[in-house]
């Protein structure tokens, strides 16, 4: 199934939201020229820019190609997902594990690095790449719990008492069936001293179809407080079919908090992030962090500077109410919180 020449990608991405989740993913786009083509942007025109045989493919749902402006290859979210040349280009200080994860997994797929949380690393299937992951050099063949049916995993988290919170995390975890996710948070319910479950995913922003009925039966089924931390840049991201699965989620008791990038070209501007806030407010959303990026190799031409960054948070403060002010953090190793800027 792909959009035929008379048929607009708006279109089409309505036909394919009567589709079920797994058959989005199927269906995303992998293609650069394919995704600059339903763009109408000329492939030719922009081949010195792009990349095409590059370890970390391009992958995008048409969902979310449909919320980018054709023609603008300055988009804000076509520049998160069409990988480019420059990304080839070995960078002083990027680093293929910027945060050491790889250090602080205690057993396969499971990282320690906060007093009290555990994260799991569920899968390595995502709905969307985004050029600046952090973790787009990650083994996940080698740090996947899964492969073992959860069994390290659990025995992990039960012996050690200390552990309260839980996170899900990924790729992205909601690329697990309904059925698996079910089998890991029922083991994750029995373990006494765990409190709160935490999900962190982008699919439900890339691809709002994943909040369906199934999987607000499964979720709305866990006994450990429920958080969700969605990963949001650009108020662009968020359409109507967003809002209406965060406002599902919340009718279950799930906490909706967002945590963004800071990006060079895509929202380092106040206007952008004071616009980013209020569309999450009225989403049912809480601007929780604004991460600085993580120097993982690749990604170096999203970098902002500290200078530039903390006269954003300025504007934000002058401009906002505190509630509405995101916190700007770095992620630094061996530090055992997020840094404030």
């Amino acid at each position: 199934m792909i959009p035929r020449s008379q048929e607009t990608l708006q279109t089409f991405a309505e036909k394919l939201s009567q589709s079920s989740w797994k058959k989005h993913l199927s269906l995303a786009i992998s293609s650069p020229h394919e995704l600059l083509e339903l763009l109408d942007l000329d492939p030719q025109g922009l081949e010195h820019e792009f990349a095409l045989d590059i370890p970390f493919p391009l992958k995008v749902p048409h969902s979310y190609v449909a919320r980018m402006e054709k023609g603008n290859p300055n988009d804000p979210l076509l520049l998160q997902v069409l990988p480019l040349k420059k990304e080839l280009l070995e960078k002083e200080a990027y680093t293929i594990d910027p945060v050491g994860d790889l250090i602080s997994m205690s057993t396969p797929g499971v990282l320690k690095k906060y007093n009290g949380r555990a994260l799991l690393v569920t899968t390595g299937a995502c709905g969307i790449h985004c050029r600046y992951c952090f973790r787009r050099h990650f083994p996940y063949s080698d740090a996947n719990p899964a492969n073992e049916q959860w069994s390290s995993t659990i025995n992990d988290l039960m012996h050690d008492p200390s552990i309260n919170e839980v996170i899900l995390s990924g790729g992205d975890p909601l690329c697990l069936s309904d059925e698996r996710l079910g089998v890991l948070t029922k083991m994750l319910d029995s373990i006494p001293h765990l409190k709160r479950l935490r999900i962190h995913s982008r699919l439900p922003v890339v691809l709002p179809e994943r909040i369906d009925t199934s999987f607000l039966s499964w979720l709305e089924t866990i006994k450990l407080k429920k958080i969700m931390v969605l990963h949001i840049n650009h108020p662009n991201e968020i359409n109507q079919p967003v809002k209406q699965a965060m406002h599902q989620l919340a009718k279950i008791d799930t906490v909706l908090f967002n945590q963004a990038v800071l990006l060079r070209g895509i929202n380092d501007n106040s206007k952008t992030l004071i616009n980013l806030s209020e569309t999450l407010f009225e989403a049912g959303i809480t601007p929780y962090y604004l991460h600085m990026l993580d120097k993982v190799q690749g990604a170096s031409h999203f970098d902002v500077s500290d200078k530039k960054a903390r006269d954003l948070m300025d504007e934000l403060r002058k401009h906002l109410p505190g509630y509405l002010v995101p916190r700007l953090v770095r992620e630094q190793i061996n530090k055992e919180y997020k840094v404030p800027m």
